[in-house]
C-alpha cells in the first residue's frame, strides 16, 4: 500500500513538472491570463519618437466605471490600464489643476494655484520645453481656454493661474501649435480682448503661424506648417452636448489635425491633449455632461491610438490630474445603478435651468422635453424652491439620483488616479507613480535630457 502511495506521488510530481515545463516554453501571451488584451501593447523596449499625453481633467475610477456602464460595453481605456498615480500638491493633500499640472509637466511640486513655479516663485521648465530643445515639434490642445491651468503649465511660468493674458504672451513664444478656446486672451482690449495693447493673433501670424477659428478652417488646412494657432471660441469651447450648435471642431478633430501637422517634423513631437470640461461637469454634479464629454475624450484617444498603432514610434499616455466631485457608482439607499438612463437627457443642467421661467411653473414641461422624465411632486418642489444660482445644481441632483450616480463634494478629492498607456515605453508607467514621476518617465521614453 505504501509503495502504491509512493508511486502515486511520483506520478503527480512528474505531471506537474511536465505541465510547468510546457507552460514555461510557451510564448508569453499564452502564459499570461488575459494577455490577448495587452500583447499588442508590448512595445516597451523601443524608444518613443513622439509622445501624446492626454489628460481627462477630473477623471477617476468612478468616472471610468460610470462611463463603461453609460457606454454599455468595454471602453478604450480598459485595455490600456497600466498603473495608478498620486496627486497631492506641495501645500495640500487635495490638489488643484495648476499644482497637479505643474507636477505632471515639470516634475516639481508646487502650491495650489501656481503655474510651473516653485512655492518660492522660482521658474521651472517643462517636458514640453525639453522636447522643444531636442528640435521636436510641440502642441497643446484643450476644450477650455488654451490658457487655462492644465495647458498653461506646459508653456508658461506665473504665480497665479488667473493670469491668462500673461500666459498667452508666453505660449506664443514657446509652443508650435495651440488649439482651444480663449480667443479673448490673445486680443487687445480695444477689440474686446484681455491684452492691454497687443494683438497676439496678428503677432503670431507675423511669426509664420497659420491662424484658424472654426472647424471648416481647421479642416481646410492643406500645408504641413506645424505652426498653427487655432482659437475656436472667445472663452471656453462648448460642451460636447451643445457643440452641434456651433462651428467648433470636436476634440477628436483637433487631436487628429494636431498630430498630422506636428508629424511633419522629422525629429518627432510632444503633444498634450486635455478633455477640460469633464472636471467642470464634476463641479456641477452634471452626470450627463461628464459622460458625454468623456465620450468625446474617448474618441480623441481612439484617434491617437490609431495613429500610434500605424506609426509604431508613438507613446500615448492617458491620466487625469485629480478627481472632481467624488463621483461614485451608486451611493444612495438602494443598491442600484441606472447610468444608462442618462442617454435620454439632451442638455446640460445649466441649459435645462436656463429654460425655466422665474416661477418655475414650466419646470415639468422643460424637464419632460430635455431630460425625458416626469418630475415627482417632491422634485418639482425642489426646483421651485431652489435659489436662482442653485437651480442648475438642483436639476443635476435630480438627474444624478435617478441614474444613481453619487457625488460627495462639489470640489476636488485627493484619490489616486488610473494611468493608461500604449506604445514604446509603456512599462515605465506600470505600478503606483507620483505625478512628479510623469515627465521624467516621458523623457526616459523619448531618450531626451530633462532636469
Amino acid at each position: 500500500m505504501k509503495l502504491l502511495q509512493w508511486l502515486g506521488v511520483c506520478v503527480v510530481s512528474i505531471s506537474i513538472f511536465v505541465v510547468g515545463f510546457i507552460l514555461y516554453d510557451q510564448p508569453e501571451a499564452v502564459q499570461t491570463a488575459g494577455a490577448e488584451k495587452t500583447a499588442d501593447n508590448d512595445l516597451s523596449e523601443n524608444q518613443a519618437k513622439n509622445v501624446i499625453l492626454m489628460i481627462p481633467d477630473g477623471f477617476s475610477t468612478g468616472y471610468a466605471t460610470n462611463y463603461r456602464i453609460f457606454k454599455g460595453e468595454e471602453t478604450i481605456f480598459d485595455s490600456m490600464l497600466v498603473g495608478m498615480m498620486k496627486t497631492h500638491s506641495s501645500d495640500n493633500w487635495v490638489t488643484d489643476s495648476a499644482a497637479a499640472g505643474t507636477a505632471m509637466a515639470t516634475g516639481v511640486k508646487t502650491n495650489n494655484g501656481m503655474i510651473s513655479v516653485t512655492p518660492d516663485g522660482e521658474m521651472v521648465s517643462s517636458i514640453l520645453d525639453a522636447a522643444s530643445k531636442e528640435n521636436k515639434a510641440t502642441g497643446l490642445v484643450a476644450t477650455s481656454t488654451i490658457t487655462h491651468a492644465t495647458p498653461a503649465v506646459f508653456a508658461s511660468n506665473v504665480e497665479s493661474r488667473g493670469s491668462e493674458a500673461e500666459i498667452a504672451l508666453q505660449m506664443v513664444e514657446r509652443v508650435d501649435l495651440l488649439f482651444g478656446g480663449g480667443r479673448n486672451n490673445f486680443l487687445p482690449e480695444n477689440e474686446g480682448g484681455n491684452q492691454p495693447d497687443r494683438n497676439l493673433i496678428t503677432e503670431a501670424q507675423d511669426k509664420g503661424f497659420d491662424y484658424v477659428e472654426n472647424k471648416d478652417e481647421l479642416m481646410s488646412l492643406e500645408n504641413q506648417n506645424e505652426k498653427v494657432l487655432g482659437l475656436f471660441a472667445p472663452d471656453a469651447m462648448s460642451t460636447e452636448l451643445e457643440r452641434h450648435l456651433t462651428d467648433e471642431p470636436s476634440l477628436a478633430e483637433m487631436t487628429d489635425s494636431a498630430m498630422t501637422l506636428l508629424n511633419s517634423n522629422e525629429s518627432g513631437f510632444f503633444l498634450m491633449v486635455e478633455g477640460s470640461q469633464i472636471d467642470w461637469a464634476g463641479h456641477a454634479h452634471d452626470a450627463v455632461w461628464a459622460m458625454t464629454d468623456t465620450a468625446a475624450f474617448e474618441e480623441a484617444v481612439e484617434v491617437a491610438l490609431d495613429f500610434a498603432k500605424e506609426d509604431g514610434e508613438t507613446l500615448v499616455i492617458v491620466v487625469g490630474d485629480h478627481e472632481t466631485g467624488g463621483m461614485t457608482v451608486g451611493g444612495y439607499d438602494e443598491y442600484l445603478s441606472k447610468v444608462e438612463i442618462l442617454h435620454q437627457v439632451k442638455a446640460t443642467g445649466n441649459y435645462i435651468a436656463s429654460q425655466m421661467n422665474e416661477e418655475r411653473s414650466n419646470a415639468q414641461e422643460v424637464v419632460q422635453e430635455l431630460a425625458g422624465f416626469e418630475l415627482t411632486e417632491e422634485e418639482r418642489l425642489i426646483l421651485e424652491e431652489a435659489a436662482e444660482e442653485e437651480l442648475a445644481i438642483a436639476v443635476n441632483k435630480i438627474i444624478s439620483e435617478r441614474a444613481y450616480v453619487g457625488w460627495s463634494t462639489n470640489a476636488h478629492t485627493g484619490v489616486d488616479l488610473p494611468l493608461y498607456a500604449y506604445g514604446p515605453g509603456t512599462d515605465l508607467f506600470r505600478g503606483l507613480l507620483d505625478n512628479t514621476d510623469l515627465p521624467k518617465k516621458i523623457a526616459d521614453a523619448m531618450d531626451i535630457d530633462f532636469k
